[in-house]
This record gives structure tokens, C-alpha cells and sequence, in this order.
């Protein structure tokens, strides 16, 4: 089982969005490293959800219930034969007991490689089994 950290915007689609619907299509990444990583997805991987703009924390965990497949509002295929725009299927599991701020995440020297911190931007990345552990250990998960 791999685990991924996908960035929301709360105002946006919130993790408590998430647990009221009781899952959700993962869409609109268009970027080309973020889309990679939605594209390696399977069934039974997790998702730590992070918080965009005024939080910018991990908050909660989802499971991938589809693997990746062909976003329906944007059908095609790349030049490999995969989905161009590829979204996947979650369902929540639970909330952090406390949240993990990108702050605390910048300061313990074990993330310093980390996409979250290396790649502002990127909305869709794994997470390394050692960070994953590390990022469950501070939130509780």
C-alpha cells in the first residue's frame, strides 16, 4: 500500500466535505507531476489530505477506492495510453487527532527533500514510507 498527500483548498472542498459525502472524485490536477503521481495510484492506497491557504496542514486520511481512471469530463489519452487528465476515487477513514502543520513539517530536518517542501505547488505527491510514518506518528493518524 502506497500513500499519497493530495493538497485542497478548504474553502474549496474540505476534508469535512469529504466525511459528509462519504467519498469523492479526486479531480482537475492538471499538473504534469501530479498527475503522475494520480496515475500510480491503486485501490487500498491512502491519501493524507492537506489544507491550502490560511491552515496549510495535514488533516485527515482517505482511502483510494477506484484506482486511476479516465476523468469523464476530460476524456483522452496520453501518447502512453493513459488517462491524459486521470482522476481516482476516495473515501474518508478519519480526521488527524492534530493537525500537522507545514511550519512543524519544514523544521524536522527528516522532510527537507520532500515534495511538500521542495515543490510548493505540487498538488499530488507520494510520501515516502518514512515520512508517511513520521506524518501518522505527529498527527495521531
Amino acid at each position: 500500500m502506497a500513500t499519497f498527500l493530495l493538497k485542497t483548498e478548504p474553502g474549496t472542498f474540505s476534508y469535512d466535505d469529504l466525511v459528509r459525502d462519504g467519498r469523492c472524485t479526486w479531480d482537475g490536477v492538471t499538473n504534469p507531476a501530479a498527475l503522475q503521481a494520480i496515475r500510480s495510484m491503486k485501490k487500498g492506497d491512502e491519501a493524507m489530505i492537506y489544507h491550502t491557504g490560511d491552515e496549510k496542514a495535514v488533516v485527515g486520511l482517505a482511502k483510494v477506492t477506484r484506482a486511476a481512471y479516465e476523468d469523464p469530463a476530460r476524456p483522452g489519452l496520453n501518447d502512453r495510453g493513459e488517462p491524459k487528465f486521470a482522476v481516482v476515487d476516495l473515501s474518508p477513514l478519519r480526521a488527524v487527532k492534530s493537525p500537522l502543520t507545514l511550519a512543524d513539517i519544514k523544521a524536522d530536518k527528516r522532510f527537507t527533500a520532500f515534495a511538500l517542501v521542495k515543490q510548493g505547488r505540487l498538488s499530488v505527491m507520494p510520501v515516502p514510507d518514512a515520512l508517511a510514518k513520521a506524518i501518522r506518528e505527529k498527527t495521531g493518524l
